[in-house]
């Protein structure tokens, strides 16, 4: 079996902050990461979604953290084809325009260019320290199993080269009958890690928990079962907490996956109040127990 690894997919959360996770002589952004980076070996960045990150940022996410600490990395949305804030790209490369989101195809194709290079390059100094573990795409619900759509998978990898680009769906048709063999082998055949999922059924966004390493590197993502999955509220929509019980069924499993796999790395997305980080500490005691 090959490694397992558990993590958040934030500790900056205001919320987080609030719940009082963190000890009282963690009142600094340096003290909060050191003392993360002692509870776990890996986090998810999500804040990079939203704006791409400066490379005096990640220097010192680099320097924080010790030795094997293990960031993921969010892909910037205009990487990914969703909605992008105009007042999130670059300056230098903001379109004239007076809409208040663009997508990649508003950009003249120069800028867009520019945005992958920038946003890769940014990561150098997590590569150099060899912090860096995959960078996540997750794609939008209208990112459908389509040849066009393949092909950007591919596109993706080989302009992440030689960082490793991991593969999160949002749009069902990817899994439904025959395209679930159909998608995971495209994945295999092109040695692309698949990200599993655990999240609300029953949305056009929902995909089932399956769990499938295709390749050396596999990815879960738990992102709770709250009722309120569509609230344009982030804190509604990932505010779950995971019950003993729940997580005691998900042991296994991870396991199992991980005999398919060299590497593991599991990510709590319930990013409400300590949820995730508590739910990360009783998943590592089940795995470790199992």
């Amino acid at each position: 079996m090959g490694t397992i690894e558990v993590g958040t997919a934030s500790w900056t959360d205001k919320t987080l902050l609030a719940s009082g996770w963190y000890p009282a002589s963690a009142d600094t952004p340096e003290k909060r990461l050191a003392y993360y980076a002692k509870q776990f070996p890996v986090v998810e960045v999500d804040s990079t979604y939203y704006g791409p990150p400066a490379e005096q940022t990640t220097r010192l996410w680099a320097q924080r953290t010790p030795d094997g600490f293990t960031f993921n990395i969010k892909a910037f949305s205009m990487l990914t084809g969703h909605p992008t804030k105009v007042s999130a790209i670059y300056k230098d490369l903001r379109p004239e325009t007076d809409k208040k989101n663009v997508y990649p195809g508003d950009l003249p194709a120069q800028a867009y260019e520019e945005i992958w290079s920038r946003f890769l390059s940014a990561l150098d100094p997590l590569v150099e320290a060899k912090k860096l573990g995959a960078v996540l795409f997750q794609f939008p619900p209208w990112f459908g199993i389509k040849k066009s759509n393949k092909e950007y998978l591919l596109e993706v990898a080989s302009r992440c080269k030689p960082l490793r680009p991991v593969f999160e769906f949002r749009n069902a048709s990817w899994f439904e009958g025959a395209n679930q063999n159909e998608t995971l082998d495209f994945l295999r055949a092109h040695k692309l890690p698949f990200v599993g999922v655990d999240m609300p059924q029953g949305h056009k966004s929902s995909i089932p928990p399956i769990m499938a390493a295709t390749a050396d590197l596999a990815v879960v993502r738990f992102h709770g079962h709250s009722d309120k999955w569509t609230s344009r509220d982030i804190h509604e929509k990932f505010g779950y907490d995971y019950s003993k019980k729940e997580l005691q069924s998900w042991a296994p499993r991870l396991k199992e996956l991980a005999a398919g796999a060299d590497q593991t790395q599991v990510f709590m997305n319930n990013c409400y109040s300590d949820y995730a980080q508590r739910n990360a500490s009783t998943l590592i005691d089940l795995i470790r127990e199992g």
